[in-house]
């Protein structure tokens, strides 16, 4: 990876619906050369899927619940058990293991209050949980799905492209 790939990202980050040679030119490179580091990227599992971004009030999901959970059992074959729990439940956008007090915590996005009541009362019927705290979203101050680049270990940039 090299500061042209950075660029790259950057860029596939903000519009995956850029076309090669728009990258390409944006980055100083020929289309060949851009589209063969994109691959790459795709290989080796930097870019690991290109997805549509959609606005949740439009499709009725605009309540987000963070989900905050502690458990009692915290062996291997209960965590194996709940993460196939949660896999069942297209409301959790997503779903963390936590350091600290919470052990599991979740997003949720529901259209309503009652949504989340029934969504609820569904989880705790499937797996035992101990402690269950919800909060919920006010207002969404930032979103974004691009990651931080800088931090990204650089080689020297490649000859040739």
């Amino acid at each position: 990876m090299d500061r042209l790939d950075r660029k790259i990202l950057r860029l596939l980050q903000a519009d995956s619906t850029l076309a090669v040679a728009d990258i390409a030119k944006k980055v100083g490179l020929s289309t060949t050369p851009c589209w063969r580091r994109i691959q790459k990227m795709e290989e080796d599992g930097v870019i690991q899927k290109r997805v549509a971004l959609l606005d949740q009030k439009k499709v009725n999901a605009k309540v987000t619940v963070f989900v905050a959970i502690r458990t009692n059992s915290h062996s291997n074959e209960w965590l194996l058990r709940f993460s196939e729990v949660i896999a069942e439940f297209p409301e959790v956008v997503e779903f963390y293991r936590m350091s600290g007090d919470v052990d599991y915590l979740l997003r949720v996005v529901v259209p309503d209050i009652a949504a989340y009541d029934a969504f609820y009362k569904r989880l705790i019927q499937k797996i035992e949980i101990r402690d269950v705290s919800s909060s919920f979203a006010m207002e969404q101050i930032k979103f974004t799905t691009e990651l931080p680049l800088d931090y990204m270990q650089l080689e020297a940039s490649r000859g040739g492209d």
